[in-house]
Parts: structure tokens; sequence; C-alpha cells
């Protein structure tokens, strides 16, 4: 099913491009005799293209990655312990942390 896409016919501010780059470009509608003559973008290019935009679309996705990512854990606390560490203000995830670091002598 092909996606319909409304035709923007004038210039409007705000969509990452300029006034003269809008006025710059020149691009009639393709006729019936081009459009026969297209041909599928891996006939034209290069695997090695295609390669690189995969790699590059992977390596754009998602977060960065990090040396020593932090690990999940179920950890049962007891109710004072943990109402100490949150009542130290948002981060007291990393507070925590660093008093465990402590206590395991890091």
């Amino acid at each position: 099913m092909a996606i319909k896409r409304a035709v923007q016919k004038e210039f409007r501010p705000g969509r990452g491009y300029t006034k003269e780059d809008w006025d710059a470009v020149d691009s009639p509608p393709l006729t019936d005799e081009e459009l026969a003559a297209m041909r599928p973008a891996r006939d034209v290019f290069p695997p090695e293209f295609f390669e690189a935009m995969e790699k590059a679309a992977a390596a754009a996705r998602g977060r960065p990655k990090v040396d020593a990512p932090k690990v999940a854990v179920t950890l049962r606390l007891d109710p004072d312990v943990l109402e100490k560490f949150k009542a130290s203000g948002k981060n007291w995830r990393s507070v925590m942390a660093e008093e465990l670091r402590k206590a395991a002598g890091l």
C-alpha cells in the first residue's frame, strides 16, 4: 500500500530550509518516460553503498554504547534504608551506588 503524501506547493518557514533553498530547487514532475526508465537503486549503486548505509543506520540507533554498562538487579531493602536514600534527592540511586562502592572498597 503506497503512502499518499501532500505536495507542498509554497515555502513554509520552520521546516529546516530557507526561502533561498526553496527557490533554488527546480524539480519538475517526472514524465511517464522518465518513470519507465528508472531502475531500482540496488541495480545502480554498488553493494558497498548499501553496506555502509546499514552500518550508519545501526550506529545511529539507540543510546551510545558504554564500556561498563550498568546491570539491572532486584534487591530487597528495609523500608527505612530506602527512605533514607530517597530523601537524599533525585539522584538517590547514584548516591546509593556510591555508598555501595565505598562499602565494597572500590
